[in-house]
């Protein structure tokens, strides 16, 4: 069973190992997880040293355990090192990746409903500049992904397959293995958003047929904010452009020319938080010590226990959709604005997000939502904590009933 995936001695071994959990429930993974306590002291101290020692002279001494942060993502994803360039966040690593296309006019780009905002504006924007069609596959009726549609929409002219593997909105999951079958099948480039899926579950880039995968830190890995990163399939590289060049990108050819560098990493530039770099490879090994594979049963299952206890409460509505979710769960309570849902939440210690319909805009229009409260768990949350949550919605609900 789920709940034995892990002991109560590991659960309450993470809690001690997370400050954070000893003063607040903390239903805001997806947007940023609590780190545990050793990603903290990793960047501070790191800071303290480049403090005392000069920014260069700390980045030489601890260049081993910097370089040891690509091998941990690549460890992490199934990927070689020369794949990897690390990024501030998931939105700049999606727009390195997408902008690097040469797109042509009338080059088609599929996408789903579920969509984030940032790619949405990227492929408009493409569309402007470049001339672009962009193909939204409609889930089905159940919610899931259609992957026969999916099929039939292939034409000469498709140039990309773009999916966010789980939105933003939503506890639904994109069927990513799937889709990329279809995407080798016709030869078609094929990148996928992991935003909220790495660190809640196993990601494995050769599995799923991906071309490129984009990652934040902050989310379900508890790596600190203003991280993240990028793959690149080695056979790709070369088709992608690049948007900037410096002394780390690429070496001089010459007097007059220049070589850029063979590896991802001429997506990248030279200058970036080594502090944050050792947070990012410390939360993932972290994260890799306890086993992805176990932190995503344990997910799961806290996921859907949240999602049964909610529908049993009267005037709350839970929205996710599809028949694999994950440890998003998005709700609202009838008669009650979300943004009031969180608020009375918050003053209880509870923290939850709200999600906008501009976060998936086609997802959020086509089911007339303008907003849900997300709630969204990790493997440190437990049991007591989604009891405690029940009991307070519970009481924002009648209180609203009786009200109305």
């Amino acid at each position: 069973m789920a709940t034995e995936i892990f002991t109560e001695d590991e659960i309450q071994q993470f809690r001690r190992e997370t400050k954070g959990t000893a003063q607040t429930i903390h239903f805001n993974n997806a947007g940023s997880s609590l780190p545990p306590d050793v990603v903290v002291e990793t960047i501070t101290a790191y800071l303290h040293e480049e403090a005392l020692c000069g920014g260069y002279e700390t980045e030489y001494k601890y260049k081993e355990q910097i370089e040891n942060t690509y091998s941990l993502i690549a460890k992490l994803i199934n990927a070689d090192k020369s794949e990897i360039a690390i990024a501030e966040n998931a939105s700049v690593a999606w727009c390195l990746l997408f902008n690097g296309i040469d797109f042509k006019p009338g080059d088609v780009v599929i996408t789903s409903e579920m969509e984030y905002v940032t790619n949405l504006f990227g492929f408009l924007n493409m569309q402007t500049s470049h001339g672009i069609e962009i193909q939204v596959i409609p889930n089905d009726e159940k919610g899931n992904f259609d992957i026969a549609a999916l099929e039939d929409a292939i034409l000469p002219q498709t140039r990309l397959i773009a999916i966010t593997h789980i939105p933003s909105s939503a506890g639904g999951m994109m069927p990513i293995v799937e889709i990329g079958k279809i995407a080798r099948k016709h030869g078609i480039l094929y990148l996928v958003d992991a935003c909220q899926s790495a660190g809640q579950l196993p990601l494995d880039v050769k599995e799923i047929g991906c071309d490129m995968l984009s990652v934040t830190g902050r989310k379900y890995l508890r790596a600190p904010r203003g991280t993240g990163f990028l793959y690149v399939k080695a056979a790709v590289q070369d088709k992608l452009k690049l948007f900037f060049i410096d002394g780390h990108t690429a070496q001089w050819d010459g007097a007059n020319d220049y070589k850029v560098r063979n590896d991802a990493r001429r997506f990248e530039v030279y200058e970036k938080n080594r502090a944050l770099v050792l947070g990012l490879g410390k939360a993932i090994e972290y994260a890799l010590a306890i086993g992805v594979d176990r932190i995503w049963q344990r997910v799961k299952y806290l996921g859907n226990l949240m999602r049964r206890e909610l529908r049993g409460i009267d005037g709350v509505v839970v929205h996710d959709i599809g028949d694999e979710q994950c440890g998003i769960v998005t709700f609202s309570v009838n008669g009650v604005e979300s943004a009031a849902v969180k608020a009375k939440l918050a003053a209880k210690q509870i923290n939850v997000s709200v999600s906008l319909d501009k976060s998936t805009l086609i997802y959020m229009q086509k089911n007339k939502l303008a907003s849900v409260v997300r709630a969204s768990v990790h493997y440190y949350n437990t049991e007591r904590e989604i009891e405690v949550f029940i009991t307070e919605l519970l009481l924002i609900a009648r209180l609203a009933a009786s009200q109305g």
